[in-house]
């Protein structure tokens, strides 16, 4: 089963065109470079008693492990990293996965970058949201009025959707990852991987599946991010030159000033 995932679980081709597969085409011709999105999931894990504090997110409840994952525009996961604890932190993941070569991580070229949220450290290659700005879908409800700091987040939220849709098809589809068995960890952790690779293996076989059509929809609101926009950026760990940070949030601006006088 894991050489299946490895045969199916690949990365994209880091082609940014617009027409391919996936919704707001319109909107990806203006994040001109962005090739996915990117972000972490919690899935249930059984542990024994002397490493259960390291897998319980939040300190207590049940324990999970923290799976950091990418996909593309049409819910098709380019990679998958799983069995981190549930406590680590988001960026910590990333990094780690960035610095691993056996990872094998699909850092994109220069020119491109994947969405992320603002758990994230935001530098080139990896795209977050201005912080302490409206960010989700719901928050832009009935508002007509928005600076180019919304705008941006408004638009960044509404392609970084993808992923909080495609973990709701996984999710919905497998519930063993809501209430895993309790077989040795690193057999739990290879279930979570043929799960993705399944995912991805019924997406590109099955269109039509029933999961995919309920969660295929564009401006499906989700909120159930470990970190929110506005927490502090203290606690996030940093990767990149100051000029790939540089870089990026130049990149941002103009595409935050395209928006608000461009598109509608």
């Amino acid at each position: 089963m894991m050489l299946f995932a490895q045969d199916v679980i690949v990365p994209t081709s880091f082609n940014p065109n617009p027409n391919i597969l996936g919704h707001n085409r319109r909107l990806r011709r203006v994040f001109k470079g962005v090739v996915g999105a990117l972000d972490d999931t919690l899935i249930h894990v059984v542990f024994p008693g002397k490493k259960q504090d390291l897998y319980r997110s939040g300190g207590k409840g049940d324990c999970y492990q923290n799976v950091l994952a990418i996909c593309d525009f049409n819910m098709i996961f380019t990679f998958v990293m799983a069995g981190w604890e549930g406590v680590a932190h988001d960026s910590r993941i990333l990094s780690e996965a960035v610095a691993d070569p056996q990872a094998s991580f699909p850092f994109p070229p220069p020119d491109k970058y994947y969405l992320c949220d603002a758990a994230y450290a935001h530098t080139r290659g990896f795209m977050a949201p201005y912080r302490n700005v409206s960010y989700w879908l719901g928050d832009f409800r009935q508002r007509c009025t928005l600076t180019n700091k919304e705008k941006f987040n408004h638009g960044h939220t509404k392609l970084r959707n993808v992923i909080e849709r495609v973990f709701g098809v996984l999710k919905a589809r497998f519930h063993i990852l809501k209430r895993m068995a309790p077989f040795p960890f690193v057999t739990q952790r290879n279930i979570s991987m043929a799960c993705f690779a399944l995912h991805n293996f019924i997406r590109r076989e099955g269109p039509e599946d029933e999961y995919f059509i309920r969660y295929d929809e564009p401006n499906v609101s989700f909120r159930n991010n470990n970190v929110a926009v506005d927490d502090d950026e203290d606690g996030i760990p940093t990767y990149g030159t100051a000029a790939d940070r540089e870089y990026i949030t130049q990149l941002r601006y103009e595409i935050a000033e395209q928006l608000m006088h461009n598109i509608d």
